[in-house]
């Protein structure tokens, strides 16, 4: 399972966040992205010794300084029916033939033109140090012989 997809599954349910200080975090997950910044609402923080506590509405917390999130086995549970499912639709969609390839037209290869850095479609292919745009390659002007 990947942990973003866990997060993203997570959305709404209560978990404990602790950081790699040791301050605990305990909220409902509101959001979370590709860095793992999450926010979390309904928000108790327990510093470090466990001595003291605060509650907050939000907090935003980032996701370089946190140690590890503690979410409910029932959430690792959905979370893994959900991953399922998506594998089983993607393995029936590629049955049918969707998603990518498939028979014909298609993009050309290697070479074939349409592509970055080749001459527009319809001008004849140049080899290598031929008379041309410039820039890097053999064939002419600039820079001292080797």
């Amino acid at each position: 399972m990947l942990p973003l997809s866990l997060l993203n599954a997570a959305q709404g349910k209560p978990m404990l966040v602790e950081l790699k200080n040791g301050v605990t975090f305990n909220g409902h997950l509101v959001d979370c992205d590709n860095f793992m910044n999450v926010t979390l609402r309904e928000v108790y923080e327990t510093s470090a010794d466990g001595e003291r506590f605060w509650k907050m509405k939000e907090m935003f917390i980032k996701g370089n300084v946190i140690k590890y999130f503690r979410i409910a086995d029932a959430v690792l549970d959905q979370a893994a029916e959900e991953q399922e499912k998506q594998r089983a639709e993607r393995a029936a969609q590629k049955a049918r033939g969707g998603g990518r390839g498939g028979r014909g037209g298609g993009m050309p290869g290697r070479g074939g033109g349409g592509g970055r850095g080749g001459p527009p479609r319809g001008m004849p292919q140049r080899g290598r140090g031929g008379p041309g745009r410039g820039g890097r390659g053999g064939g002419g002007g600039g820079g001292p012989a080797r």
